[in-house]
Formats: structure tokens, sequence, C-alpha cells
């Protein structure tokens, strides 16, 4: 088993150069000015140019307007659309681009009707509920909830660190894990050395399972 890595919330090339060092397998921007990771166009345009091939670039969006998420479309070579609020299945299609529902956990079987609900997604990203933030808590909610049926790749998020992502991938076997703050000294700025025992920690379990 190998689950891929994303790192989100970015707002620094050095962070980004650094993340991709480090073996992360996708780049999170975040288009959502409330968050205190929220970047501009101009700001992600600057970011997109340091992303080398074959490492996937996210943009994170919570209940935009159509022509919000086509603005940054017209702007970014955006790969993966992430949507973090409340958006319908329907409008997280109409864009022609492959894209992610985050769904905030907070009881048993609302994972498996989100399977449902957004069956056209290309993965489902579950993440700690909280009622005043869309994501970005830090805080882990509890892994018994993740059903074993999948329909699509499921995504791990929420409270994720060096100290316990290697728990999570051997508990729960995702697709994928996603970390923000778990790898930074401050909000939007990354730490280099947390990044890499991040990605090291899901490697070394990987390898050994």
């Amino acid at each position: 088993m190998t689950a891929r890595v994303k790192i989100c919330g970015l707002t620094r090339p050095e962070d980004v150069t650094a993340a991709v060092a480090a073996g992360a397998d996708a780049i999170g921007l975040v288009f959502y000015g409330p968050s205190p990771r929220a970047v501009t166009i101009e700001r992600a345009s600057a970011l997109a140019q340091v992303v080398p091939a074959f490492v996937s670039l996210v943009g994170l969006f919570v209940n935009p307007s159509a022509a919000e998420v086509r603005r940054v479309l017209e702007a970014i070579p955006l790969d993966l659309l992430q949507f973090h609020g409340d958006e319908s299945q329907e409008f997280c299609q109409q864009f022609g681009r492959r894209w992610i529902k985050a769904v905030r956990v907070r009881e048993q079987g609302q994972i498996a009707q989100a399977f449902r609900d957004y069956h056209q997604a290309a993965g489902l990203l579950v993440d700690a509920w909280d009622p005043d933030r869309y994501g970005g808590t830090g805080e882990a909610f509890n892994w018994s909830l993740i059903p074993a049926d999948r329909p699509l790749p499921l995504i791990l998020a929420g409270g994720l660190s060096s100290d316990n992502v290697a728990s999570a991938v051997t508990l729960v076997r995702p697709w994928a894990v996603d970390v923000s703050g778990g790898v930074e000294r401050g909000k939007g700025i990354k730490d280099a050395r947390k990044m890499s025992d991040f990605i090291n920690e899901v490697h070394r379990v990987c390898k050994t399972d």
C-alpha cells in the first residue's frame, strides 16, 4: 500500500520547493479569504511556477461562486479542485476539471452518505467537524467513523502530524493524507523539517505494511 501526501495551505515559494524536495505528491493552495493561509491569484501564480511536472497543484475553495472558480482557473494551472464547503455535486462538476469533496465528520453514516452524494468526485476528503471553520482545525476526529466500503479514493485530513500519521495510515489505510497545520511553524508558514519528517513517516509505514 502506498499513501499519497498532499501539503496544503502553502503561501511561500520556498515552502513549495521544500515540500516537493521532501516528496510531496500534491501542493494545495487556499482560495478562501477568511483563511490565514489564503493566497491571492497573483501569489498563487508565483507559487505555481515552482511546482514541477508530476506534482499535482490543487486549489481549495469554500462555498465560492462559479465566477470565482473560473477566475482562478483562467490564471492558475490547477490540476484538481477541492471543495471544502457546502457545494453540491452539480456545482463541483461544472468546471470541466477533476475535483474532490471535503466532508467534516461528526456522526456515523455521514461518510457513506457523502460517497453517494458526490459519486462523481475523484476522491472524498474526510476532516474534523468544527461549526465555525471549514478545515484547518488542527483537530483529529474519530477514525472509527470511516467505513471500510469506499467506492471512491479516501483522503484523510484533520490533526495529522509526524507524530500520528503512521498510526493513521496503518489504521485507516487511506488513498492519501492531507496536512497543513501539522507541518507549520506559523499560520501558512511551513517548516521544511516537519514536512520532511511527515512524509518520511508515511513512506516508512507504507514500506513496512
